[in-house]
Parts: structure tokens; C-alpha cells; sequence
């Protein structure tokens, strides 16, 4: 295949889904208006020395208040879907009883605008930012909230389900439970490993109940043969390797790694079990799992999210001498994370290595043959600035995704079952602890104004999902 300037590229499958992706918090500001509660991001935000600088989510990219404006970037990448969230305190106040209408009312016409243009929706419903009033009662770690999202996914879907047919129950519930509730440096910044084990359970258990709440609920489609509906979850996974494969020491390392990042939440969805290979201090109590938990968590999902950015290499140092390219590896004494000779870093820090995503796809289709998969997160920081000329010259990111997506078409001619893209993000916005000065987007924000600029890699995804093809070789993005 060829484009217009006779470039040969290499062609998805037919019907691939090509999106975009962000979440309420990161976007909408708006923090109190229209009777939307607050939120854990909120609180977190607005308490000293949480974010880099004192920012907060209070502005964002005041997306509330842009609808318009995000649809017409949508418009122009030629995306087929677009992933964001809903924000629960925008829903529930409280996180429970009647229905805000003002908030339902603002996802309903983000809704319409982007069938309007052809676009498909698709919901995640949880994205991190937790009622605050849920959180005075105890939070995830809370057996009880887990009912009240069912409760919550129930009423959007009753909403929204008649022209929303592809939902997302939670996003990276591993980062919930870790950040939130075991190290502190998320939202609701509690360090306590007993809240944090009993809230990974709790969302879990939260994800098995939204499920059929949301067949339940949703309404008979509006567009005539549209599709059924479809759940899932979304994960962050990583492919985690031993530095030394010929090390005993680093290969158990790294199993007992990939255990707690990737285990945690795929065996109790897949296989109605924690992971053997999981710590004592990161595995639910026997108090906190009750009869019939599993079966509820291993609700049949029909299609898994995956979230991916970097692998983690590891290996054990336990005379705590660290090398060159190696840091200590969070959480495991003796133990450090490597950074390859040669292996590109993000501006988070994070290793650029699109084998890890080809090897995690690969693995996917092993441990669920046939589960439809959707990379519904990938994306890099980048150093991003306007030239005086008012460009936004990103070519590191282009290379980036283009490495990345032909890692994703390798895999899917190896058998992965992978059926859509989604790049993250639609444009810049509050990246969580880092406050705004991190850049994901395709699109500039320049955050004083609310101005978006759209960067190279903007264009550069726009053909790619006009003509669902990337171009083929190494070819490197404009510099």
C-alpha cells in the first residue's frame, strides 16, 4: 500500500479501531460546578507538597467548558473512537443516591457530538478520581464501595448505554490500590499495606459487579444494528525481564515482580486466584475475601484493556552496590531496576522498548486465547515546546508510536487478537503527582490560555488512522 506522496506503508486488519484516549481529572476542571462533589484528586491536589509546584486539576484543559473544541481535534485525527472517563463525583456527589442530572446531561452531549462526527464513545467509568465523601467511609479499602459502583455504573449506563456500546468498568486499579493506598504518592495518599491489599480486592470485586450492571442497564440501542454492548477493564501491564537470564536470582526477581504488576489483577480475572508468586503483605486477608468473590470477579468480560509504556528489567545487587544505569528498585530490598546501555528514556524517566509490548501481546494471547484486546493506553513524555514559528516539532514521539504500532502489527500476525489502538493523549493535561509538567498530548496545551496547538505527531496519527497503516521501515518522524 501506498499514500498520496507514493510512501509505502503497512495496513492494519479491517475494521481496526483507531482512538484516543483521556481521563475526567486530567481534562475537565470544573471542580464544583453544576453540583459535581468532590473528588480524592481534589483533596490530593489542594494539599501541600501532594503535586509538583501546588498544581491542581482546578483548570486542567477546562475541557467542561470546551466541549467544541475537543470535538473538532477529535474530528481532525479521523479517529473512530474516543476513550475518556466519566467523572463519579459528577454523577453521585456522595457517591451514592440520586443522579446528578447537570453532570449526566454534560457526558450525554459529549456523547451526541461525537456520534454526530462518527465517532465512537468509549466509557471508562472509574478512573481514579473516587467521591471524597466515599473515601471519609473508609474508601477502597471499604468492602462496601465496591456495591455502591455497581450501584453508579447501573446509572450511567441506564443513561448513556443506548448509544455507548463499548464500556470500560476501571483503569489501572493496580495503581489505585499501590499508589493510592500502599506508598501515598496518589490520591487518597494513604500508606498502609493492609488498606492497600483489601483495596485491590474491593476493586476487583467492584469491576465483577459493574459487569452485568451494566447489560443489565443499558438501554436497547438508538442507531438501528448497532452492536451489543461490550465490558471490560483496563490494565497497566509491563513485561518485566531478568537483567541476567542466566541468573537464578534475577529470574526469580523478576517472576515475583511480574507477580504484583501484572498477576495481581490478570489471575483473579482469568483464573479466580492471586498470583502463588504474591508477597504475604500485598495479598487480601482471608478476612477481606469472602465466599463466592471470585465467581463474582471472573464476571466474563468481552474484551481486555491494556495499558503500555515501558517494560521494567531488573536484578538483584545485594551487597547495595548499584552500577551505572541502575536505581533501587522500589519496595524490594537488594534489588535494583536497569536501564540498558543504549535503551531510550521518556521524559518520565521511563525506558522506550516496543519489543516489551509485542512480547506482552504475545503473552496475552496465550493466557486468554481469543479475548478480544484493546491497547487502550500508549504514549510517551516528551520536551515539548512552541517554536517561534508556532510549531510543536515532536518527531521523538512519532517515533515512538511508530515503533510501538509495528511492534502491535507484528503480534497480531503472530495471533494476538488485538482489534484497536488508542493513543495516549488527546493533549496535554494534569498528569496526576507530576502536576503539568509532563507532556503526553498530540495536541499542545498551552495551560494559561487554554489554546491547543496540534504537534507533529497529531498529524502524523491522523493519516495513520485515516488510512489505518503505518509507514513501513524505520522511517523517523519529521524533525
Amino acid at each position: 500500500m501506498s499514500s498520496a506522496d507514493g510512501q509505502q506503508r503497512e495496513k492494519f486488519p479491517e475494521g481496526f479501531l483507531w482512538g484516543v484516549a483521556t481521563a475526567a481529572y486530567q481534562i475537565e476542571g470544573a471542580p464544583a460546578e453544576d453540583g459535581k462533589g468532590p473528588s480524592v484528586w481534589d483533596t490530593f491536589s489542594h494539599t501541600p507538597g501532594r503535586i509538583t509546584r501546588g498544581d491542581t486539576g482546578d483548570i486542567a484543559c477546562d475541557s467542561y467548558h470546551r466541549v467544541d473544541d475537543d470535538l473538532a481535534l477529535l474530528s481532525a485525527l479521523s479517529v473512530g473512537a474516543y476513550r475518556f472517563s466519566i467523572s463519579w463525583p459528577r454523577i453521585q456527589p456522595d457517591g451514592r443516591g440520586t443522579v446528578n442530572q447537570a453532570g449526566i446531561g454534560y457526558y450525554s452531549r459529549l456523547v451526541d457530538g461525537l456520534l454526530e462526527r462518527g465517532i465512537a464513545p468509549v466509557v471508562t467509568l472509574y478512573h481514579w478520581d473516587l467521591p471524597q465523601a466515599l473515601q471519609d467511609k473508609g474508601g477502597w479499602a471499604a468492602r462496601e464501595v465496591a456495591e455502591l459502583f455497581a450501584e453508579y455504573a447501573s446509572a450511567v449506563a441506564s443513561a448513556l448505554g443506548d448509544r455507548v456500546r463499548r464500556w470500560i468498568t476501571l483503569n489501572e486499579p493496580q495503581v489505585v490500590a499501590s499508589q493510592g493506598y500502599r506508598t501515598g504518592t496518589h490520591a487518597p495518599g494513604i500508606t498502609d499495606p493492609a488498606q492497600a491489599a483489601a483495596a485491590t480486592h474491593h476493586l476487583l470485586l467492584a469491576h465483577g459487579r459493574a459487569v452485568p450492571a451494566i447489560r443489565a442497564s443499558s438501554p436497547p440501542a438508538a442507531a438501528p444494528g448497532a452492536a451489543p454492548v461490550e465490558v471490560g477493564i483496563t490494565l497497566n501491564l509491563t513485561q518485566v525481564r531478568p537483567a541476567d537470564p542466566a541468573s537464578e536470582a534475577d529470574r526469580e526477581l523478576a517472576a515475583g515482580l511480574d507477580a504484583e504488576l501484572n498477576g495481581t489483577f490478570l489471575e483473579p480475572l482469568l483464573r479466580g486466584r492471586y498470583p502463588a508468586l504474591l508477597r504475604r503483605e500485598r495479598t487480601p486477608d482471608p478476612g477481606v475475601v469472602a465466599e463466592g468473590d471470585f465467581a463474582v470477579i471472573g464476571a466474563p468480560i468481552d474484551f481486555l484493556g491494556v495499558n503500555y509504556y515501558s517494560p521494567r528489567i531488573v536484578a538483584v545487587r545485594r551487597d547495595g552496590d548499584l552500577r551505572r544505569g541502575e536505581s533501587p528498585l522500589e519496595g524490594w530490598p537488594g534489588a535494583a531496576s536497569v536501564r540498558p546501555d543504549g535503551m531510550p528514556v521518556t521524559a518520565m524517566g521511563w525506558l522506550s522498548d516496543p519489543e516489551g509490548l509485542f512480547e506482552l501481546l504475545l503473552r496475552l494471547r496465550d493466557e486468554a486465547p481469543g479475548l478480544p484486546l484493546y491497547i487502550t493506553e500508549n504514549g510517551m513524555a516528551c520536551y515539548d515546546y512552541v517554536s517561534p514559528e508556532g510549531r510543536v516539532a515532536d518527531g521523538e514521539r512519532i517515533d515512538y508510536l511508530h515503533g510501538h504500532l509495528r511492534a502491535a502489527r507484528r503480534a497480531i500476525r503472530e495471533g494476538a487478537s488485538l482489534r484497536g489502538y488508542f493513543a495516549w493523549s488527546l493533549m496535554d493535561n494534569f498528569e496526576w503527582a507530576h502536576g503539568y509538567s509532563k507532556r503526553f498530548g498530540l495536541v499542545f496545551t498551552d495551560y494559561g490560555t487554554g489554546r491547543r496547538i496540534p504537534k507533529d505527531s497529531a498529524g502524523w496519527y491522523a493519516e495513520v488512522a485515516r488510512t489505518s497503516s503505518i509507514p513501513a521501515g524505520e522511517a523517523a518522524g519529521p524533525a
